[in-house]
């Protein structure tokens, strides 16, 4: 059982919440401003100001800071910042432990209690917020430090597993972009100078099948069957309208533009699929795999229209130009695209292994049974 004290979350800490930098405010220099993107993926750019401000919002390498906004799941936590020194946006704080908790201590701590932070939230579907004085209320169990750094050392063993095999799934990732380009160069210049018909000739367009249903009404229909939308799975209904190996292509959103997740990807088996994704299938003209990659490669601008809705409609995807190397080699490539998948599938499950592991590591670690 657990013998340690507990306290309430801002008996801990103070919370010094970022300042609201406006749109207008961002430059092209000066110090970063860091927005709660930059803190769920690094990669993100920086928005930039060089005005002069209180030294409460700067933020340096090594302070802890935690998102209280956004979308739950996604947004919310709690992390240690190793960029570069800057200012504090909005719906962050930055939090200033005291003498009775680790920060490494403290971060686990929370993240293992993102469920209870979630339930605290108020807001739209899409945009949550959680209160400082909710926060402040969420209790904390507080161990000797020498207990703490103990624990925070095995976490650290069984979370460098957990980015280990995340790294490993990137590069795995990165298989399928390398391979095509050696077999079959860039398809948006065709740069191996491929033989090349419009994509319309390729394969056979399913769309009249297609059928959507509102999310209120998939709630009464709760079943096995995958039911797609323009990025893949979105729910599970008790029926499905294709029992077949289809490639479905994005028909709508920003993703067209934005490239954020794959725009095609490949469907088998029974599933549905609603009006927001193509559905094309083999008419022995070209392979499905190489379509699929052709088409996640290529520069999809000009045959994207829309600003606020962007649209790859039905015509303007058949017109689409697309290399058709000899039907042997696109079936070469097919079968080491099936090689990576079932790896990719084992690091998938891997993954879940570990990430399984690590929460109930952090379950046991603050109930004093690690």
């Amino acid at each position: 059982m657990n013998r340690w004290p507990t306290k309430q979350l801002g008996e801990v800490c103070e919370l010094v919440n970022g300042r609201p930098f406006k749109p207008h405010e961002w430059e092209e220099a000066g110090l970063p401003i860091i927005r709660i993107q930059n803190l769920t993926d690094t990669t993100k750019p920086f928005n930039y100001t060089t005005q002069a401000l209180p030294e409460k919002f700067k933020v340096k390498q090594g302070d802890t800071l935690l998102s209280w906004s956004g979308t739950p799941g996604t947004s919310f936590g709690c992390f240690r910042w190793d960029g570069p020194e800057g200012w504090l946006n909005q719906h962050i704080f930055n939090v200033h432990l005291g003498d009775e908790v680790l920060p490494p201590f403290f971060i686990y701590q929370v993240n293992s209690k993102l469920d209870e932070l979630i339930a605290k939230a108020h807001g739209g579907v899409g945009l949550q917020h959680i209160t400082k004085g909710a926060l402040s209320s969420v209790n904390v169990t507080v161990p000797p430090l020498a207990e703490q750094e103990r624990i925070v050392k095995l976490l650290d063993e069984a979370d460098g597993l957990r980015k280990l095999r995340a790294q490993a799934n990137r590069r795995t990732a990165a298989l399928i972009p390398s391979l095509f380009h050696e077999m079959f160069g860039d398809p948006s210049t065709n740069s191996k100078g491929w033989a090349v018909k419009p994509f319309g000739d390729l394969a056979s367009n399913q769309d009249g099948r297609r059928k959507p249903v509102k999310a209120s009404d998939r709630a009464e229909l709760k079943g096995e069957y995958p039911y797609y939308g323009a990025s893949g799975i979105i729910d599970y209904v008790d029926d499905y309208l294709f029992d077949e190996t289809a490639l479905l292509i994005g028909e709508d959103g920003a993703n067209l533009l934005a490239r954020s997740t794959p725009i095609a990807f490949l469907a088998h088996g029974k599933y549905w699929v609603n009006n927001h994704a193509h559905v094309v299938i083999d008419n022995g003209k070209a392979d499905l795999n190489y379509l699929c990659a052709a088409l996640n490669l290529r520069d999809l601008t000009d045959y994207v229209t829309g600003c606020a809705q962007p649209k790859l409609n039905q015509a303007n995807m058949n017109r689409m130009p697309i290399p058709v190397p000899p039907l042997p080699l696109q079936k070469e490539f097919a079968a080491r695209v099936s090689e990576i998948r079932t790896l990719q599938a084992e690091q998938a499950a891997s993954r879940r292994r570990l990430d399984n592991l690590f929460r109930s590591m952090l379950h046991r670690a603050f109930n004093g049974e690690l």
